[in-house]
């Protein structure tokens, strides 16, 4: 057990590595910098701009810079924000929280549909609860995420109920915690939504074709034969026997979410990592790049280890090697 986590802790490292450093690399062949729009403001002069430069490292060879992040990330500060004028830090822990609140609220909420809904369409294969899932599957890959964001924010302005941007109210802080938690819950809704409908589809397909591979196994034969009532035999044999690529799937619908994310979060203002990371890069402010491409790497990677840990846990097999 000690060695097959060890080993699965120890590729992550070496990924987030990996990617810190490819980061890094991509973003020096990137053209000007920070301070490239204080040169056209002239009030500020040439050696104001470069003493600047200079204060933050900006004139500094790239492993220098590099090995000066990750002094900053070993103490927490994650580099220093040009932008904000303040450590990364504190900003990334607040956009990621909430890209965390809406990308974990999107997987549940697909889940929560794609399971029994799959497991429904493979019981009754060839009929017509199975062609309305792949149905259903099929409409909402070819709609794209752009065009359902869009037309999701066109029914927020024309209903007047959901909020079409933002995440809360500008008079929360004066809100009961009942009206907090409503405000908070009508800004949600909708980017939720549009998220869960770009991982749903696949999640649904996956479920099918899982829980269908048991069904035509012998033990479902056997069970069938004993006489036990269709609904046990799908929930609590046929479905716990479908686990294991559901379970793999766990970890790659996180990397589905928060690719989708940054384009819900755009499109809707939602204050998360995505949207943090396209100011960023309008901005050329480097490190806060950096840091959003590895919060959302590391999401990732903490997401494919928790799909591993239940692997392990539900799947003999694992445990063997």
């Amino acid at each position: 057990m000690a060695r097959y986590f060890a080993r699965r802790i120890l590729s992550s490292l070496l990924l987030l590595v990996s990617v810190s450093i490819l980061s890094f690399v991509l973003l020096e062949f990137a053209p000007g910098d920070f301070y490239e729009t204080l040169r056209l403001n002239p009030r500020v002069s040439e050696a104001t701009v470069n003493a600047l430069r200079s204060q933050h490292g900006v004139n500094s060879s790239l492993p220098v810079r590099y090995f000066r992040w990750v002094h900053s990330v070993s103490k927490g500060e994650w580099g220093y924000s040009l932008a904000y004028d303040s450590p990364a830090a504190p900003i990334l822990w607040t956009r990621a929280k909430n890209t965390l609140l809406l990308t974990g609220t999107a997987m549940i909420l697909a889940w929560i549909i794609a399971i029994p809904f799959g497991t429904w369409g493979a019981a009754r294969r060839g009929k017509a609860p199975d062609w309305f899932v792949r149905g259903t599957t099929s409409i909402l890959l070819a709609i794209p995420d752009l065009v359902l964001a869009l037309l999701l924010v066109l029914c927020a302005v024309r209903s007047g109920y959901f909020p079409a941007g933002g995440m809360v109210s500008f008079d929360f802080s004066e809100m009961s915690l009942w009206a907090k938690f409503r405000d908070l819950f009508r800004h949600l809704f909708l980017p939720c939504l549009c998220l869960a409908a770009s991982s749903f589809p696949v999640l649904l397909s996956h479920t099918r074709t899982a829980v269908l591979e048991v069904l035509e196994s012998p033990f479902i034969t056997a069970a069938r034969g004993y006489g036990i009532p269709v609904r046990r035999l799908l929930f609590r044999h046929a479905l716990p026997a479908a686990a294991n690529p559901l379970i793999s799937l766990f970890g790659v619908s996180i990397g589905v979410l928060l690719s989708s994310s940054v384009l819900i979060e755009v499109i809707f203002g939602w204050p998360g990592l995505g949207q943090l990371l396209l100011e960023a890069i309008l901005q050329r402010d480097f490190f806060l790049v950096i840091d959003s491409a590895m919060l959302a790497t590391a999401f990732l990677v903490s997401g494919n280890l928790i799909a591993d840990v239940l692997l392990y846990a539900c799947d003999p097999r694992v445990r063997a090697n």
